[in-house]
């Protein structure tokens, strides 16, 4: 009984940790928003502290591989001075993908929760399920899911306001 108890609270701690860090990573995803780049944010977290944040600069910065992932990857390795991400977690509000996924394979990052699924583009399960293929060297744990309604309601704006910019252009 009491062991039943323990794993029920255990369970509702992780998942206000992981709403928590959710939260954080859709104030990235603002940031972006506000910067009319598609609004991605992530944060990378290691023993219950954010270690770094990203959101999406490609627009800004004219790049193509600045994405929300691989600025905080890029980040957090600075912050620790190492590669290795290991015994990491990284929060991003959609499925990354294949670039994305790579980065975090290469990074050994030992887990990934995102929001929203990204059916066009997604390397964690989507399109693609490069977390778990047994011919890379590392796999990364999932969970999905978390404040999906949140994050997906933030794309969803920011595609409905840029197609009606878009339209009144014409």
């Amino acid at each position: 009984m009491q062991d039943s108890r323990f794993k029920s609270r255990l369970a509702a701690r992780n998942l206000q940790l992981e709403t928590f860090f959710m939260q954080e990573a859709l104030k990235e995803a603002e940031k972006a928003y506000k910067k009319k780049e598609v609004p991605i944010g992530a944060v990378i977290v290691s023993d219950n502290k954010i270690i770094a944040r990203g959101h999406n600069l490609k627009e800004t910065s004219a790049d193509p591989t600045a994405h929300a992932e691989i600025i905080a990857i890029k980040k957090a390795a600075k912050k620790l001075e190492r590669w290795r991400l290991s015994n990491s977690t990284i929060y991003v509000t959609l499925e990354p993908c294949t670039m994305c996924m790579g980065a975090l394979i290469q990074a050994r990052v030992e887990r990934l929760v995102f929001g929203c699924f990204d059916p066009k583009a997604g390397a964690a399960g989507s399109l693609y399920d490069i977390s778990n293929d047994k011919r890379l060297n590392h796999r990364i744990k999932l969970s999905t899911d978390v404040m999906a309604e949140e994050c997906g309601k933030i794309l969803k704006d920011f595609f409905k306001g840029l197609r009606k910019r878009n339209s009144r252009r014409r």
